[in-house]
């Protein structure tokens, strides 16, 4: 008999087959980290209930499994090759495999030889992070699978990491979104992560085959990658056991099963493993650090004996909600600290209405909401005001440190760290990346180890040998603990080497610390991971500082919230609260319904909260319109919507003599238009360009995208070549471009890499291409007197009617002075929303970054967002044109980076304007520009905030920091 092992990241397969290779055996479980003991059990099982003293062959594949052959000298296959065996001996017919499993991804390639691309350095969209999506929806796989065949709206969610898919999913469960909906958009985001990610260009069709746990068991998932890949895969008969079956099918070498358990048995337990000193020595020195913070305790009071006014704070957070109520002395009365449940309306409606039957005669004179439901408790219940959650924070950090200069705020799914400088907030660090520093990465090992994370923490307390596990993904980190677990660490050692990975994540990974003098030395940490005594320990010690922890860290924006309100309301001498009665809330109602905007070409799905009284709080929309019913609100203020409506109006000039050429709307081309538009129409050509961005553009072209880590405008470009191509163009103008416009103002006047060459990734690529006239040749606009020699060439060589010299020149002198003429109109126009702000005394928001942030689906209506906070918005092209040439302490070369440094320079001398900086993730570029830019500003105090651009961008980041930037400013 054959005996194939397939011990994966969090399950192990068996299959035992006969010697006609029919499989009479099969297990599939879960080894909760149990890795040797799973193994022996279920060797002995098959050694005592199938093979019965039997001569038996046995192969161990997966991704768990290699440390273990070698160890204890038993045959080993590697778990692709083992996927390749099993599918040729039972569908040799296949094409590509997709296959998902509890850590990994992969696909595999079969037709003109095996090609395998598999996830590196993140586990997103694999079964574990399905697992974290379900947790969040506070439903079971299966319910999740089932929900998600009744969707009517896919939502964009992220899969690249939990904490953004929790950031994207949060907001919209305290909005009312349908979980059926979330499901099923959970599902399509791990499709489409797995084919961008994964397939990095090379086309997925043919035979498609689902192997692994989550294809197995989610028919919803199968539906969405169908749906992705417009076809149909097969998921056969036992697709959990390929890498199990190829590695019986491998079997060649005869196993003494009793001297494998023996072996297997006494695997590991060598403690050799990497670790770090203890974070306690000893009980005494525990006992001081807990006597040192307990000293900072917030004033209680007495809610059953209290007289006067009541201040109520509410944090609706991202899977809590807290609420605090205040006397007027800033003394504590109640408060409450429980999960949302993914809705956290029932449960304020719950607490405020044990608050009135426990004291009926309680006056609230004001209260305060803040955090990612904010807005929907807000309307759901009359309160007084909404505060952002950087605001909320330092308001209670000052209670207990007027003199702070840093505070961190660490929660559970996301991590909110800000510099404080002459009293009011100058810099805020969001995790918007990985949640592997957060409150839920110590949660999920808790689960995984079977303990509940109060006690969990406390374990690591006086560990001996604290496991150095560096800092990595949440899923990922799975491995290393496993390994050290193998080689004897105990739970207390590797608890307390979670607790350096959060707090070593939180400063080199999210503020990127280099020294501990760069945070300051008044320091206030927050948020309920720091009530965990060794993550504070650890941050004590990796910083060389004593911090303060209020007793309350855990309710600090609550606190916050309800001093703001306190503060609020002795401004403008009111003595009663808008919050709803309690009549209200035994009679309060909330209906969800969902419904699509229609107002522009957005169509956004809204999310429409109702409540009694015929309030109503609107979610889903990416601006204004469907709560002002303004169709231009901020419009005439905002510069990005000029610039793109002036790009719009660059139409077609229909029936051209040489017949149709595509212009795709990417990267450079997004400034360029006006040049390429008229010398195209100059010379007889219909120029026709693709549409605007959006998510199913995107989502077109993405299985051509060789790249998961270039910068997401330059992916949208495949989108947008496969939309010229669906309209049939023929011929696609997309030239390589080393230099841009010299704007005398840098160095030299060079493009980027990704805008300069990009072209050639596409020809190379997407093999649409081949069947079209795709002109990629390099061109010079920055020589204006030898580009129409050489564009007479290159046209010459992929046209059959010839072109001559004279028309082409007549085609660029007019094609420059279109570019000059836009650029001047672009200018004025920005002039004029300056002088308009000024005599309205708004803020002016220099919006800075490149050409393509002006595409929608780059910049996410960022810039709707600053006019809706009341503030114009203008380009950096118009305000760096203010300013002459100044030195900066890099080799500046870069066209659009002059511009940034310049623009800079210029803000750093108005009293009216500050900087928000747009970068792109995958830019290199953008880490030397920003640090600059940061310099020249931060030298004349100026407010700077960067926010990062990426397939899904975390919009409640965005949102946080943009309203803490005008907060500061108000400050």
């Amino acid at each position: 008999m054959k005996i194939g092992l397939d011990v994966g990241s969090t399950t192990i397969k068996s299959v035992v087959l006969d010697d006609k290779d029919k499989i009479i055996f099969k297990s599939y479980e879960r080894h909760y980290s149990q890795i040797t003991e799973k193994m022996t059990e279920l060797l002995t099982r098959i050694r005592n209930e199938v093979i019965c003293g039997k001569e038996a062959q046995l192969t161990i594949s997966g991704s768990a499994g290699m440390g273990i052959s070698e160890t204890c000298s038993l045959p080993f296959v590697q778990e692709v090759y083992a996927t390749r065996i099993a599918t040729g001996r039972l569908l040799p017919q296949t094409d590509c495999i997709i296959e998902l499993g509890g850590e990994d991804a992969k696909i595999l390639f079969l037709t003109g030889g095996t090609e395998v691309r598999m996830n590196g350095s993140c586990a997103g969209g694999t079964g574990a992070f399905i697992d974290q999506m379900a947790t969040l929806l506070n439903i079971s796989l299966q319910d999740m699978d089932t929900l998600s065949a009744q969707y009517e709206k896919i939502y964009t969610i992220a899969s690249r990491c939990g904490v953004f898919a929790k950031s994207d999913i949060q907001p919209l469960l305290n909005q009312g979104a349908r979980k059926s909906d979330l499901s099923a958009s959970i599902f399509a985001a791990v499709a489409n992560q797995t084919i961008a990610g994964l397939a990095q260009g090379r086309p997925i069709t043919g035979n498609i085959l689902y192997l692994g746990g989550p294809l197995t068991f989610l028919s919803g998932l199968r539906r969405a990658f169908d749906t992705a890949l417009k076809t149909t895969g097969t998921c056969p008969e036992n697709s959990l056991y390929f890498v199990a079956m190829g590695a019986a099918f491998s079997s060649e070498i005869e196993i003494d099963l009793d001297t494998a358990l023996k072996n297997i048995a006494s695997y590991g337990r060598t403690g050799n493993f990497r670790s770090i000193e203890p974070l306690f020595k000893n009980q005494a020195e525990y006992d001081a650090f807990i006597e040192r913070h307990s000293q900072c305790k917030a004033p209680r009071g007495d809610l059953a004996a209290y007289k006067g006014p009541a201040y109520l704070g509410i944090d609706s957070g991202s899977t809590t909600i807290k609420a605090v109520v205040m006397g007027s002395d800033g003394q504590i009365l109640d408060s409450i600290y429980r999960s949302n449940a993914g809705n956290p309306v029932p449960i304020v409606r719950e607490y405020l209405l044990d608050l009135y039957k426990a004291r009926p005669d309680l006056k609230f004179t004001a209260a305060a909401v803040t955090g990612y439901g904010e807005e929907l408790l807000k309307h759901a219940f009359n309160l007084d005001f909404g505060i952002v959650e950087t605001i909320a924070h330092f308001t209670a950090a000052k209670r207990f440190m007027p003199n702070v200069d840093f505070v961190i705020d660490i929660g559970g799914q996301d991590m909110k760290c800000f510099k404080i400088r002459n009293g009011a907030i100058d810099n805020i660090f969001l995790n918007e990346a990985c949640s592997s520093g957060c409150g839920s990465f110590l949660q999920t090992f808790a689960s995984t180890l079977g303990y509940k994370i109060e006690d969990f923490a406390k374990m690591g307390l006086f560990a001996k040998h604290p496991v150095d596990l560096g800092s990595r993904c949440t899923v990922f980190m799975n491995s290393q603990v496993k390994q050290a677990q193998k080689d004897g660490a105990t739970t207390e050692d590797i608890s307390a080497g979670l607790s350096v990975s959060v707090v070593k994540n939180a400063l080199y990974k999210v503020i990127r610390v280099s020294s501990a003098e760069e945070l300051g030395r008044n320091i206030v940490v927050q948020g309920g991971t720091f009530l965990n005594d060794a993550v504070l320990r650890v941050f004590e010690k990796e910083m060389n500082v004593n911090v303060v922890r209020p007793d309350i860290s855990g309710l600090m924006g609550a606190y916050g919230a309800a001093v703001y309100a306190m503060q609020k309301s002795l401004r403008r001498d009111e003595n009663s609260s808008s919050l709803i009665s309690m009549e209200e809330l035994e009679n309060f109602k909330h209906e969800v319904k969902v419904t699509n905007c229609g107002l522009c070409n957005n169509n956004c799905r809204l999310t429409i909260n109702i409540f009694d009284g015929g309030r109503r709080f609107i979610g889903g929309n990416r601006c204004e319109r469907p709560v002002t019913k303004r169709s231009s609100a901020g419009a005439d203020i905002d510069l990005f919507e000029y610039k793109l409506n002036k790009l719009q109006s660059y139409v077609p000039v229909p029936a051209g003599k040489r017949g149709k050429i595509g212009i795709p709307m990417a990267l450079n081309l997004y400034e360029l238009l006006p040049f390429w538009h008229t010398f195209f129409s100059m010379l007889g050509f219909e120029v026709v360009t693709s549409p605007l961005s959006n998510r199913e553009l995107y989502i077109e072209g993405q299985s051509t995208i060789p790249s998961d880590t270039v910068c997401f405008p330059a992916k949208l470009a495949h989108g947008h070549i496969m939309k010229l191509l669906d309209e049939g163009i023929k011929n696609i103008f997309y030239p390589c471009m080393s230099y841009n416009f010299d704007e005398h103002r840098s160095d030299n006047h060079y493009n980027c890499p990704v805008v300069a060459y990009y072209p050639e990734v596409l020809a190379a690529n997407m093999p649409q291409l081949k069947s079209v006239n795709f002109i990629n040749d390099y061109v010079g606009i920055h020589r204006p007197h030898d580009f129409p020699k050489k564009m007479t060439e290159i046209l010459n060589s992929h046209f059959d009617s010839k072109f001559e010299l004279k028309e082409v020149k007549f085609a660029a002198d007019a094609a420059y002075k279109a570019y000059d003429d836009y650029m001047k109109d672009i200018r004025k126009k920005g002039d004029e929303i300056i002088d308009r702000a000024r005599l309205e005394h708004k803020q002016i928001i220099v919006l800075a970054g490149r050409p393509y942030h002006l595409d929608p689906e780059v910049n996410h209506g960022i810039h709707k967002l600053v006019t809706s906070l009341g503030a114009a918005v203008v380009s950096e092209d118009v305000v760096a044109e203010r300013m002459d040439k100044e030195p900066v302490n890099v080799l500046n070369q870069w066209t659009y980076h002059a511009r940034l440094y310049s623009a800079a320079e210029y803000v750093s001398t108005q009293d009216d304007m500050n900087l928000v900086q747009m970068v792109s993730f995958g830019c290199g570029l953008d880490a030397v520009t920003t640090d600059e830019v940061r310099s020249i500003l931060e030298a004349h105090d100026k407010i700077y905030t960067q926010i990062k651009i990426d397939e899904i961008t975390n919009l409640g980041a965005v949102k946080i920091r943009l309203r803490s930037l005008f907060a500061a400013l108000e400050q």
